[in-house]
């Protein structure tokens, strides 16, 4: 009996623009939001829209990621005929064990989705924060009789050609696709999110792979050769909330929306679609008498202090007495020693923060300045980190980085 739908998640992302934060991990297990990792956003829509087997494709770093999603259980996606399943690359293309291309990371597992026969196949990307239900897109595909349908959302004309853009007729029928054009004729951006009928999706990745020019991607040559055989191909528009976390200032950004959902559209606390993740088994967090916390979330394990405010604390971070931190994202198991400054910033894991240290700085004027430091660094006591440094070093007491 096969199922009707797999769901292929592409994890492989390096996330070059999360520079220090990304230096040993992938893109998809950054933590997000208090006690998540991106990657447990379209895992969980999987299963709340009740998709049951799911490949997650790596390739950069991904040990961190295979122990996190480990048999699938936190999901429910430890099953005995589907579930969750990490898919290394395996095939030695030209000398390296990395895919080419979006579509050679499919097309590299044509076996595994034969396995279970789908009618149906919807690829995902792993670097996303966005609650979907996949079940309301895949109606929209069966009823449009499609062979290929992506996920789309408006955005603002000005910042249309940094998207791929669908160019859609009355019926939401695809016409055209752009891939980041100067002169957009559609504010329908791509998610990154597709669904296709597999028996079409295969031919195309075979004979994508068999074509010596193309670069395997669904979105340079996939896609366009779809739109080329005019095959039936549809947007489906999205309305929810959808951010791509692909740089400093966006990832910050959606942390802080965590803290306002009535207005942002982001709720980690709401039952009926609920994010699962695999918690940190800490204790609960303590705030001590003359500590001060206003709008934040203060997550599993955490020692308060100090001052905190519209911040996001991830599991076991310490904040001492006289320590301050305002609109910032801390990671697990990082402490701020007492007298310290931390504004405006993301501190990776295990960071230490000297005491009298300043990291960061409320912006004046230009908010994409987020300063932030990477996993397992100790700013020394007195030290100044500035409100545009990036920091991959230890840094000694009272020394400056700007």
């Amino acid at each position: 009996m096969g199922k009707e739908i797999v769901a292929m998640l592409l994890a492989g992302g390096q996330g070059s623009r999360l520079y220090a934060l990304t230096q040993n991990l992938a893109k998809p297990a950054v933590p997000f939001g208090g006690k998540y990792r991106i990657i447990d956003f379209p895992l969980s829509n999987c299963v709340n829209s009740g998709i049951d087997t799911v490949g997650i494709l790596t390739q950069y770093q991904p040990l961190e990621l295979n122990e996190y999603i480990g048999n699938g259980q936190p999901w429910d996606l430890d099953r005995l005929y589907g579930g969750v399943h990490v898919l290394p690359p395996y095939q030695k293309a030209s000398g390296s064990d990395w895919f080419k291309g979006t579509a050679n990371a499919i097309y590299q597992h044509i076996s595994f989705i034969d396995r279970y026969d789908p009618e149906y196949v919807i690829i995902l990307s792993g670097d996303q924060i966005c609650k979907q239900d996949y079940s309301d897109f895949l109606a929209f595909h069966k009823e449009k009789g499609a062979d290929f349908s992506v996920a789309v959302m408006e955005v603002p004309w000005e910042e249309a050609s940094r998207f791929g853009l669908m160019v859609t007729d009355e019926n939401s029928k695809i016409t055209e696709f752009q891939e980041k054009p100067k002169n957009p004729k559609s504010n329908l951006a791509s998610m990154g999110n597709y669904i296709f009928k597999w028996e079409v999706l295969r031919e195309y990745l075979i004979n994508d792979e068999a074509d010596p020019n193309s670069e395997n991607d669904f979105g340079k040559n996939i896609i366009p050769n779809l739109l080329k055989d005019g095959r039936e191909m549809y947007a489906y528009r999205f309305d929810g909330y959808w951010k791509d976390v692909g740089t400093i200032p966006s990832l910050w950004e959606a942390n802080m929306e965590v803290l306002d959902p009535e207005h942002s559209g982001i709720n980690l606390f709401d039952d009926d679609w609920k994010i699962y993740s695999r918690n940190s088994g800490m204790t609960g967090h303590k705030i001590n008498a003359g500590a001060v916390v206003e709008n934040s979330m203060i997550t599993d394990g955490c020692r308060i202090k100090g001052t905190v405010k519209h911040s996001i604390l991830f599991a076991g971070v310490q904040v001492e007495e006289g320590a301050v931190v305002e609109d910032a994202v801390v990671m697990g198991g990082s402490v701020i020693k007492s007298g310290a400054v931390v504004k405006h910033c993301i501190i990776a894991e295990k960071v230490t923060i000297g005491e009298n240290a300043t990291v960061g700085a409320m912006p004046e004027g230009d908010e994409n300045n987020v300063a932030t430091v990477g996993p397992g660094i100790t700013i020394g006591d007195n030290a100044v980190i500035g409100p545009k440094a990036m920091v991959y070093n230890n840094v000694e007491g009272g020394e400056e980085q700007w």
